[in-house]
């Protein structure tokens, strides 16, 4: 005797059990781990580098894009941070700590398309059209 509903819900819970079983087989692919590690690592050092590229520009500016003058302003800078007392230097690290912060989130939102490997490289070498 054929029942008169649908009996799909038997069919997905088969589905999804054979796929963890599945996931719970695989093998973990090291390779693609430390590719993927490497390129993550990779984007954020030229991050990283940029955000210092960026304050070296910066000091440039203010010393009329010289050296001379970035060095002079630098020594000014250094002679009232050692004079400085304690909460003075603490705003002027919070001051250095949230400006690199902001550099680095911009630099990594106009870089964003370099944040995950290419589709090539992760379809393991195969572009796929």
């Amino acid at each position: 005797m054929a029942t008169a509903f649908d009996n799909r819900w038997f069919e997905r819970r088969s589905a999804r059990s054979n796929t963890v079983a599945a996931a719970r087989g695989a093998p973990i692919d090291y390779r693609f781990m430390a590719y993927f590690m490497l390129h993550t690592m990779g984007f954020l050092v030229v991050t990283l580098l940029m955000t210092w590229g960026l304050f070296v520009l910066a000091f440039l500016a203010i010393g009329g894009f010289s050296i001379d003058g970035m060095m002079h302003h630098l020594a000014n800078m250094s002679a009232r941070y050692v004079a400085a007392d304690p909460a003075r230097i603490a705003s002027f690290k919070t001051i250095i700590i949230v400006s690199h912060m902001l550099f680095a989130a911009g630099i990594a939102f106009f870089r964003r398309h370099s944040i995950l490997p290419p589709v090539s490289s992760v379809a393991g070498g195969h572009a796929n059209d």
